[in-house]
């Protein structure tokens, strides 16, 4: 149990460190114009690269979780025990805040660094109303979040799923969260998982802590909506460990 939890925590950090950092250092460097900058394309592929990368590094330890919203889905569709739920969370969550951590004391490293609490997106923190990169509402940050945390959860027990092609899953995997992210970023700046969220937004002030509870409830709904649809949907078949259903 300790390597798995090891494992979610690394996982976890790498995530958050490579696609939040993504867009905190890289996103608009160089400033506006400026080609060397990767922009919206660049920090989604950033995200499902490091979830691919992850994925394949550390998922035969841990199942490769990094992400409260994926635990919940995955013990909603009958592939993860109750019981290991809040020390995996826990572990995700503790990712995120080191990876959060380190970011920030990178970033600082450049003169006139400074974080704008009151602007979207802060250090890549999640955010609704006046904290949405596009401005947009709570009601649609909320709808966003469920709906791209619940299709997540499809993509990724769909492609751990015993029938699937083998050693593709985090491929898939990796391609979804890429997905999302080119769809959510204007409305959210994409959250979908709880502890990347968390690990900004204490770095990134008041404004992103108030909004907070929204990035904990909306993905956390969205996985444990994914894991019951599919679940109802693969019962025609074996689950993973085989056993006819």
């Amino acid at each position: 149990m300790i390597r798995k939890l090891a494992a979610e925590f690394i996982g976890t950090f790498w995530l958050v460190l490579g696609g939040c950092g993504s867009a905190v250092l890289a996103a608009n460097f160089g400033g506006d114009g400026n080609p060397l900058g990767i922009g919206l394309l660049g920090v989604s592929l950033a995200f499902g690269l490091t979830v691919l990368t992850g994925a394949y590094a550390l998922g035969h330890i841990s199942g490769g979780h990094f992400n409260p919203a994926v635990s919940f889905g995955m013990w909603a569709g009958g592939r993860f025990p109750a019981r290991e739920l809040v020390p995996y969370i826990i572990a995700q969550v503790l990712g995120g805040i080191f990876a959060g951590f380190i970011l920030f004391h990178i970033a600082r490293g450049t003169p006139g660094f400074a974080i704008d609490p009151n602007a979207a997106g802060a250090f890549a923190s999640n955010g609704y109303g006046s904290h949405s990169p596009g401005g947009y509402s709570i009601n649609a940050a909320f709808l966003t979040e469920i709906v791209m945390t619940a299709m997540f959860l499809v993509v990724i027990l769909g492609a751990t799923h015993v029938r699937a092609p083998v050693g593709f899953a985090p491929i898939a995997i990796g391609l979804a969260l890429t997905l999302i992210h080119l769809i959510s970023i204007p409305v959210t700046n994409t959250s979908v998982n709880p502890a990347r969220s968390t690990g900004v937004a204490l770095f990134a002030g008041p404004v992103a802590m108030s909004q907070l509870w929204l990035f904990w409830v909306a993905p956390i709904a969205g996985g444990l909506l994914g894991g019951v649809i599919y679940r109802w949907l693969g019962q025609y078949g074996p689950d993973v460990t085989g056993t006819q259903r």
